[in-house]
C-alpha cells in the first residue's frame, strides 16, 4: 500500500516537473511582453485604485516607473527590473495568505496564473516602461497586405481588411444605392437626400456593376454635400454640443446671452474648411493674434460659453474661478480626449498628470479680464455691414494702444515723484467704521455695504498738483500670497469749504397792506467749491475699472475686482492746481455707490493711504499739446465705436500685462486653501518640457501643433465616430488609462497622421476619404452568425448602423412635410412649444413663438435655455 503510494507521488512529482518544464520553455519562446497591452491595464484595474495618483497605500504608486520601482514604506521595492525573486509585487499577487496578498479579498479577484506569469515575464525581461500608448505621438504604420488586394478604395480600408483576415471575416456586400446615399447624405449635411438626388445617382451608375461609374458617382455626390451649405450647419451641431453652447447664462434666473454670432461663426468656419488648427488658435486665443480681425475676436466666445451666476450673495470670484475650471476641462475633453478634471483635486488615478500640472495649465486662462459679471463683459459689437466688420478691429486696436500710452505718460511721471502723505484731520463713514492712522493711512472696518460714502477732511500741502490713492492689501502680503477680497474706488470728488456766509441788510418793515404775505425764505446756506479733476491716472488699465470713470457716478470705478492681489495707485491730476494753491484743508469723499456697483459684489476701501504731489510736472503733462491731440483722437476712436451697432458678443480679452494673475494651487481643489503659486505650462507627461508655452497663444498653438501626441487622434476618432456611430476608440473623451483601447491602433494612427500631415488639418477632406472608402460603404445588414461574432460592430465587418441625433430627427421630419425653411444664420428662433415649460425664478421671460417660416427652421437655430431644453429635443 505504501509502496503503491510512493509509486503514485513519484508520478504526481514528475508530472509537475514536466510542466513546469513546458511552462517555462513556452515562456522562452513566447514573444516579449508588451507593457502597454499586457501590464499596464492589469496594473490599472487591480493595483493603481490604491498604489496610483490618489493613494499611495504603503508609499508605493504603479503610475510611473520611477515610483513602481522605488522602495515602499515597508522597505521593499515592489518592482525590481530582471529580479523577480526580489520583486515584493510577484510576492504579494502570488501570496495565499489573505491577510498580505494583493490585491486584498474586499477590494478584487486574486490574478488568475495567467496574469501572475505575464508579470513575472515582464520583470525578468527588465521590466520595460513605456507611457501610455495614446501620450506617444502617432507614427504612421505600413500598409498591410490583405487578401483581396482589389477591396480596398482608399489606404483606411487596407487597416480594416488585414483585421478582418485575421479575424477570418470576410468585409459585407456593397449597400445599396439608397442605403449609401441616405446614409452619406444624413451623415455630411444632417438631412435626406431628395428623390431627384437618389435619381441622379442612379443614373450616374451608384451602387452599380461598373466600379469607375459607380466610383464617379459616389464623388459627384460627396462632393455636393460637402459644398451644400447645410454641412456647416450639421458639423456645428456637433462642435457647439462640445462648447456647452447656449443662449442663456445659467443658475438661478437664467437670463439670455447674446452669442449666436459665434454659432453662426462656427458654421461658417466648416463651411469655409477653415483647417482644424487654425480653427483651434482662433477660439483659443483669437485676440492674441497680431493684427487679430473680427473674427478672430468672435471666435474666442467658444470659452465665453461658460456659465455666469448673477444671484444675490455669490462671490464673483468664485464663480470666475468655476469658468476657469470650465475652460480647462472643456479645452481637455475637445482637444485631448482625456479625464484632465480629476487633476483639480488630486494626481490622476491612472495617468500622469501631477496635482499640479492642472494648475500650470490653469493659469494659460486665469489671465481674462472677465469676472462673473452680469453684464458680461467683455463684450464685442458684431456690425452687420463689411465697412464696419473691418474698422472695428482697428478702431479696438487704436483705443487700446492710445490708452496704454497715455495711462503710461502718468505712470512714468507718479513713479518718480515725491509724494508727501496728507493730514487726515477727520475721517466719517456713512456705515461702519473709518480710522485715520497716520502717514495718510485709512483703515475701514465692520459692516460696508455697497453704498458706503467715506468723507475725509484732509490738509493738502501748498501748490498741491495732483493727489494719489493707494489700495493695499489687508495683509500687507506679498504679491504672490492667495488674493484677497477687492477693493474698488468709486465715485470721487474733491471740495473747497464753503465761502463764510455774509450778513445780510434788514429789510425794511412790510406795508399795512402786505403783512399778511408770507416772509421771504432764508438765504441759502454756502455750497462747498468743487476742485476740478482733470485727468486720473492708473498704475494699469483693468478692463471695465477705467481710471476716469471714478469722477463719474455711474461708472465702475477703479480697482481690484473681484479680487486684490496687489497693491494698486491712481493719481487724480488737478485741472487748476492754483485753486489749492495756498493748501489747506478740502473735503475728499469717495462713494461707493449701488448705482457704480450695481452689477458687482461690494468691494468697498478697507486700506488706503492718500499722498500729495506739488510737482509741477503734473500741470505741465496736461497742457502738452502732443498728448492733448492723443487725448482727443482717443475721444474721437471711441465715438465712433459707440457708433458701430449690431448684437453685442461675450468674448475673452487679456488682462493688462501689469496686473497678470497669479496662479495658486488649490489643496485638494478647494479655492479656498491656496498653496504654492505656479507658472503656466503643459503636464510633461504630453509635453516636451524645452517647448512649454508661456501664454495663451503658444497653449493654441501646442495643442495642433507637432509635440502633442492627442489633438489629432482625438478629432479623427472623433469625426469618425461621427460617420460609424462609435469611434475607434470608444469612449472618446478617455483616451487615457482608465478608457477604452482602439479597436484598430494601427488604423487609428494612420487617420492622425494622414488628418494632419496629408490633408493639413481639413475636415471636408478627411470625411470625404472616409465617405469613399469600401468600408462606410458596406451594407449595415449582418447575418445571424456575424451579429453574434460581432454584435457592435466593432470589427467593421459591415456597414455603419447608427442612430439619428435628435435635431436630425426632428430635421427631417420638417424636410419630409414640406415645411423646412432652408434660411441660414442669424438670432435664434422659438418654434412651437407648450407652454409652462420656462418656469425660471426671478425671470419674467416668456416664450414667444416665432411667427412664419422662422418656426420651421433647422434645430440648431432654436433658442437654447440651460434650466428648460426645448422639448422636442429632449423627447427625441
Amino acid at each position: 500500500m505504501n509502496g503503491s503510494l510512493r509509486v503514485v507521488q513519484a508520478c504526481v512529482t514528475a508530472a509537475g516537473a514536466i510542466a513546469a518544464i513546458v511552462t517555462a520553455t513556452a515562456s522562452a519562446c513566447a514573444d516579449p511582453v508588451d507593457f502597454a497591452r499586457d501590464i499596464r491595464p492589469l496594473l490599472t484595474s487591480h493595483c493603481t485604485a490604491c498604489h496610483g495618483g490618489v493613494k499611495k497605500a504603503g508609499g508605493i504608486s504603479f503610475i510611473a516607473q520611477e515610483t513602481a520601482t522605488a522602495e515602499g514604506d515597508s522597505g521593499q521595492r515592489p518592482i525590481v527590473p530582471g529580479d523577480g525573486e526580489a520583486s515584493e509585487l510577484l510576492r504579494r499577487v502570488a501570496s495565499t495568505d489573505e491577510a498580505e496578498r494583493m490585491p486584498p479579498p474586499d477590494h478584487g479577484r486574486q490574478l488568475t496564473p495567467a496574469e501572475i506569469d505575464l508579470l513575472r515575464r515582464w520583470i525578468a525581461e527588465g521590466a520595460p516602461w513605456r507611457a501610455h500608448w495614446s501620450f506617444e505621438p502617432p507614427v504612421d504604420p505600413p500598409a498591410p497586405t490583405v487578401k483581396d488586394a482589389a477591396w480596398p478604395r482608399v489606404p483606411l480600408d487596407a487597416f480594416v481588411a488585414a483585421r478582418l483576415d485575421a479575424e477570418g471575416l470576410e468585409p459585407s456586400r456593397p449597400a445599396s444605392p439608397a442605403e449609401w446615399l441616405r446614409r452619406v447624405s444624413l451623415d455630411l449635411t444632417g438631412l435626406p437626400p431628395t428623390a431627384a438626388d437618389y435619381e441622379i445617382f442612379v443614373a450616374d451608375g451608384g451602387c452599380g456593376p461598373d466600379v469607375a461609374a459607380d466610383r464617379t458617382a459616389r464623388v459627384k455626390q460627396v462632393d455636393r454635400l460637402l459644398a451644400s451649405p447645410h454641412f456647416g450647419e450639421r458639423w456645428a451641431s456637433m462642435w457647439l454640443d462640445l462648447a456647452r453652447y447656449a443662449d442663456t447664462l445659467g443658475f438661478e434666473k437664467d437670463p439670455n446671452r447674446t452669442i449666436w454670432p459665434w454659432r453662426d461663426w462656427v458654421i461658417r468656419a466648416f463651411n469655409d474648411d477653415m483647417s482644424f488648427d487654425r480653427f483651434t488658435v482662433r477660439q483659443l486665443a483669437g485676440d492674441l493674434l497680431p493684427d487679430a480681425t473680427l473674427d478672430d475676436y468672435l471666435a474666442t466666445a467658444f470659452h465665453r460659453n461658460t456659465q455666469s451666476n448673477d444671484e444675490g450673495g455669490t462671490d464673483d470670484e468664485e464663480f470666475r474661478m468655476a469658468a476657469v475650471i470650465d475652460r480647462v476641462n472643456t479645452t481637455w475633453t475637445a482637444w485631448q480626449g482625456t479625464t484632465f478634471g480629476c487633476v483639480q483635486c488630486h494626481a490622476h488615478p491612472y495617468d500622469a498628470f501631477q496635482h499640479d500640472d492642472y494648475y500650470r495649465f490653469l493659469a494659460y486662462f486665469n489671465e481674462t479680464q472677465d469676472r462673473d459679471l452680469t453684464d458680461d463683459f467683455p463684450r464685442l459689437p458684431i456690425p452687420g455691414d463689411p465697412q464696419g466688420r473691418e474698422l472695428l478691429p482697428k478702431l479696438l486696436r487704436s483705443v487700446e494702444a492710445k490708452r496704454r500710452q497715455l495711462t503710461a505718460d502718468g505712470a512714468a511721471l507718479a513713479e518718480a515723484d515725491a509724494w508727501k502723505p496728507v493730514a487726515v484731520a477727520h475721517a466719517a463713514a456713512t456705515m461702519g467704521t473709518l480710522t485715520p492712522v497716520g502717514d495718510g493711512w485709512v483703515k475701514a472696518g465692520g459692516t460696508l455695504p455697497i453704498g458706503v460714502r467715506y468723507d475725509l477732511d484732509i490738509d493738502l500741502p501748498p501748490g498741491t498738483t495732483a493727489l494719489r490713492i493707494d489700495l493695499a492689501l489687508d495683509s500687507g502680503g506679498s504679491e504672490a500670497a492667495p488674493p484677497e477680497r477687492g477693493a474698488v474706488l468709486s465715485h470721487v470728488t474733491l471740495d473747497l469749504p464753503p465761502p463764510p456766509a455774509t450778513t445780510a441788510a434788514a429789510a425794511p418793515p412790510a406795508a399795512p397792506d402786505q403783512a399778511s404775505a408770507e416772509p421771504p425764505p432764508p438765504p441759502e446756506p454756502p455750497k462747498p467749491v468743487p476742485v476740478a479733476i482733470a485727468e486720473v491716472f492708473a498704475d494699469a488699465l483693468d478692463g471695465p475699472f477705467d481710471p476716469a470713470s471714478t469722477l463719474h457716478p455711474d461708472d465702475a470705478g477703479f480697482g481690484g475686482y473681484p479680487t486684490l492681489d496687489r497693491q494698486r495707485w491712481c493719481v487724480f491730476a488737478l485741472a487748476d492746481p492754483a485753486a489749492v494753491a495756498a493748501g489747506g484743508r478740502v473735503r475728499l469723499a469717495i462713494t461707493q455707490s449701488a448705482r457704480a456697483n450695481a452689477s458687482f459684489q461690494g468691494c468697498p476701501l478697507r486700506s488706503f493711504r492718500i499722498t500729495a504731489s506739488t510737482d509741477s510736472q503734473w500741470t505741465n503733462l496736461l497742457r502738452d499739446e502732443p498728448r492733448r491731440r492723443r487725448r482727443d483722437d482717443l475721444a474721437a476712436d471711441r465715438e465712433a465705436l459707440a457708433k458701430i451697432g449690431g448684437p453685442s458678443v461675450p468674448v475673452l480679452r487679456e488682462v493688462d500685462p501689469g496686473l497678470r494673475r497669479w496662479t495658486h494651487i488649490f489643496v485638494r481643489g478647494n479655492r479656498m486653501d491656496c498653496g504654492a503659486a505656479v507658472e503656466p505650462g503643459i503636464p510633461v507627461a504630453v509635453a516636451p518640457p524645452a517647448t512649454m508655452p508661456t501664454d495663451r497663444l503658444g497653449m493654441a498653438e501646442w495643442l495642433v501643433g507637432d509635440t502633442n501626441p492627442l489633438a489629432a487622434r482625438v478629432l479623427a476618432n472623433r469625426l469618425w465616430a461621427e460617420m460609424f456611430g462609435t469611434g475607434i476608440v470608444e469612449s472618446l473623451e478617455d483616451f487615457g488609462s482608465s478608457g477604452q483601447r482602439p479597436s484598430h491602433p494601427d488604423l487609428l494612427d494612420h487617420l492622425a497622421v494622414r488628418l494632419k500631415r496629408d490633408h493639413r488639418w481639413s475636415v471636408k477632406a478627411f470625411l470625404r476619404e472616409i465617405a469613399l472608402s469600401a468600408t462606410y460603404g458596406q451594407t449595415a445588414a449582418a447575418s445571424p452568425a456575424l451579429v453574434a461574432r460581432d454584435p457592435r460592430n466593432r470589427l467593421l465587418a459591415r456597414g455603419p448602423r447608427s442612430r439619428l441625433t435628435a435635431e436630425m430627427v426632428r430635421d427631417q421630419a420638417l424636410v419630409w412635410s414640406g415645411l423646412f425653411a432652408p434660411a441660414l444664420y442669424g438670432p435664434p428662433v422659438f418654434p412651437l412649444q407648450p407652454e409652462g415649460i420656462w418656469k425660471s425664478v426671478y425671470n419674467g421671460g416668456v416664450w414667444q413663438p416665432s411667427q412664419g417660416p422662422d418656426r420651421f427652421r433647422r434645430s440648431i437655430y432654436t433658442f437654447v435655455k440651460r434650466t428648460a431644453g426645448y422639448p422636442a429635443l429632449l423627447a427625441f
